[in-house]
């Protein structure tokens, strides 16, 4: 063993008993889950701690397969934030994550096997999805494993799994390359607050910052919960006076913008998301600028998308405002034909303007969706 490997590990050693049986958290006492592989890099210990006293859809984590080791911080986020997409839907839905962004995402068309909900996620992006973290909210069968061992992943999440789906999974001998496969059951999603309003008592997003000092805020929830919350858009200013929307989108497109948007809140701002019949296109995450974003988003379709759809036609979300109109210039030169976001530029009305001119079908949401994780 070299001398790197024996200072890591005496630092590992040295400090994983650092982490407490348990601790208070605000008023909600938790308690450790489990002392973890390791935090978001291998020299980084960690620990998993969970609310006591109550049963928690990812605090009480089934492992029905282990992999080679434990579960790292990085899986446990990936699992964390893939759940809280699927969470919202009703259709069968698969999230692939991958650093804590999705790669592809998916809700099943009505009549459809299970195993193409997967298809359609995994085919948004391939090449980041390897090695990535499958979250359902629906019972994983046999015909879905297979396609999931066809490929290199991390882990696959999902509140049930058939008898032959975890025969599937077990078989390391057909499928050696995803032999150390982990496969979790979570809890009841439905538990997972989604809207405004819901209970959030033990759901506060921690940030500690470089000293160790904290900040403490509320879950990112939404208060769209239909198609009724999107709102045609509508702004006004001295240049342009007061603007509306005129372009109207399908019912078909309603439901992309609503898929687009729950996307959107677990996207590392600034985020755009792209989507059409049930499916990501693309996704742009994580860009300083929003035109950038965009840009991003429509580049990696052109590049890595491996679906047989058009991005004519499609919608696309956006986690902020536009401060001017040259993101709905870009998206709807790709084909773009719907667009949510929040209100909130002061060129609201000439973004809208423009918007009308290029017959795009431009909503507001009633909040930003920000997400800095």
């Amino acid at each position: 063993m070299s001398q790197h490997e024996l200072n890591r590990n005496s630092y590992l050693n040295k400090n994983i008993g650092d982490f407490p049986a348990e601790m208070m958290i605000g008023n909600v006492r938790m308690v450790k889950v489990e002392d973890l592989r390791y935090g978001t890099n291998p020299h980084q210990p960690a620990a998993f701690y969970k609310p006591a006293d109550t049963v928690s859809p990812i605090g009480d984590l089934k492992t029905l397969k282990d992999g080679k080791n434990g579960l790292s911080q990085t899986n446990l986020e990936d699992i964390s934030y893939a759940l809280n997409i699927v969470k919202f839907f009703q259709k069968p839905a698969c999230a692939i994550m991958k650093h804590v962004n999705p790669c592809g995402v998916a809700v099943q068309p009505v009549g459809t096997p299970n195993k193409d909900v997967y298809h359609r996620a995994y085919k948004c992006d391939p090449r980041a999805a390897f090695g990535g973290t499958i979250a359902f909210n629906t019972c994983v069968d046999a015909d879905t494993a297979r396609e999931i061992m066809a490929t290199f992943n991390e882990c696959v999440v999902a509140p049930e799994f058939t008898p032959d789906a975890l025969a599937v999974f077990n078989d390391g001998e057909t499928y050696k390359l995803n032999r150390h496969l982990r496969v979790l059951q979570c809890g009841n999603l439905a538990a997972l607050p989604k809207y405004i309003g819901d209970n959030v008592s033990a759901a506060n997003t921690i940030k500690v910052l470089a000293d160790g000092s904290l900040v403490i805020a509320a879950p990112l929830l939404t208060a769209v919960r239909s198609r009724s919350d999107l709102m045609l858009a509508s702004g006004e200013n001295t240049k342009m006076g007061k603007q509306i929307c005129k372009t109207l989108a399908t019912p078909e497109q309603l439901d992309d913008l609503l898929a687009a948007w729950y996307i959107n809140l677990n996207v590392r701002s600034n985020g755009v998301v792209i989507v059409k019949d049930g499916e990501t296109l693309a996704v742009g995450t994580g860009e300083q600028d929003r035109v950038g974003a965009v840009e991003q988003a429509i580049e990696k379709f052109k590049q890595k998308y491996e679906g047989p759809q058009s991005i004519e036609g499609a919608v696309m979300s956006s986690d902020g405002f536009f401060p001017f109109p040259d993101a709905v210039e870009i998206a709807a030169k790709a084909g773009v034909k719907a667009i949510v976001s929040p209100p909130g530029s002061l060129k609201d009305a000439d973004v809208i303007a423009r918007a009308n001119e290029l017959g795009v079908a431009l909503y507001h949401a009633p909040e930003r969706i920000f997400s800095h994780h």
